[in-house]
């Protein structure tokens, strides 16, 4: 057990401090009583899931115990319980979209049992991850029984931490990583290429219309928050896909980390022309020049926390400032 005590210790605060802001949510937007239950049962449930990637030990010994059958399978029934809790509890179970979902969680947790990995298998499971998102699959699988109160970030936020697990564990990717927590060179790192960024990323959004400085004065102590969440979920899972995934293995497929980087900016940058209206390609232009500087971060840092230190303040002083 002492090995575990900092998952369990971080579970344990994670738990109180989300059943707090989900009951004030769910009572600033008027959710019925029946309903709160089963949505923060499954949210708390995510949550213990979402933190095993992070804890290398945990998710390692997991793995040593199991044979790859079980333990896949046992990805997959993780990926389905917070679905399947508040569905149920809520009353908005539907077999289509539970069925969709299955199919969904079985490909991807089940993907390098029956493939070997290849340039083409690698590139397959990204594009399927892709899919899921850029189509918004969740929106139409995780619907909310109260108007207003989007919950398919419980599918985003299991996608995240499933694709990391099956890469981490199963495929055994090397190089990414992968954490929760920077370390005081993954700081100096990320704070250095969003210094870099800053003067070249701000003044080409302003001049192509995609920012705006309408400073939100009130929103600026929330800052903190907003660079955590966005440094563990937005800039973890793009960093992830983007850099330690799609970029390391095209460096390693094409030998030439330049090009590596250019091509990974540009992907990152082609997946954001949804952003508030298709095409907008103006935001995708300025998402691949701070991915290009995410990526150096990534080169620079050895790790993906670099890159995601850098992406996490531009997100913040977006969110903040323009």
């Amino acid at each position: 057990m002492k090995r575990f005590q900092g998952y369990l210790l971080t579970l344990g605060i994670g738990w109180i401090l989300l059943a707090a802001a989900g009951l004030y949510y769910a009572r600033l937007k008027g959710v019925p009583a029946p309903f709160v239950a089963p949505l923060l049962a499954a949210f708390l449930v995510e949550y213990a899931f979402y933190l095993l990637p992070g804890f290398e030990r945990l998710r390692r010994e997991l793995r040593e115990r199991l044979p790859i059958l079980w333990f896949c399978g046992l990805l997959a029934l993780s990926a389905l319980a917070p679905y399947l809790i508040y569905s149920l509890g809520a009353g908005q179970f539907y077999i289509d979209r539970f069925g969709r979902l299955a199919i969904l969680v079985g490909a991807l947790s089940f993907w390098y049992v029956f493939r070997r990995p290849t340039k083409t298998a690698d590139l397959a499971v990204l594009a399927l991850v892709a899919a899921a998102l850029l189509t918004r699959l969740f929106a139409r699988i995780y619907v909310s029984p109260v108007p207003g109160v989007r919950i398919d970030v419980l599918g985003q936020l299991m996608l995240i931490r499933l694709t990391a697990m099956v890469m981490l564990e199963v495929r055994e990717v090397g190089g990414v990583g992968f954490g929760f927590l920077p370390s005081a060179r993954d700081w100096k790192v990320g704070l250095r290429y969003f210094a870099y960024f800053a003067p070249v990323g701000l003044p080409a959004g302003m001049l192509l219309g995609v920012l705006h400085f309408t400073p939100e004065w009130k929103e600026v102590p929330f800052a903190p928050l907003v660079f955590l969440g966005a440094l563990w979920v937005v800039a973890l899972s793009e960093e992830l896909f983007f850099r330690g995934l799609l970029q390391q293995w095209l460096q390693d497929w094409t030998g030439r980390p330049a090009l590596a980087l250019a091509l990974a900016s540009v992907v990152s940058g082609a997946c954001h022309l949804g952003f508030r209206g298709f095409p907008n390609w103006r935001f995708a232009l300025v998402a691949a020049i701070a991915h290009g500087f995410y990526g150096r971060a990534y080169q620079a840092g050895g790790g993906i926390r670099a890159a995601m230190v850098a992406h996490a303040l531009t997100v913040t002083l977006w969110r903040t400032l323009f």
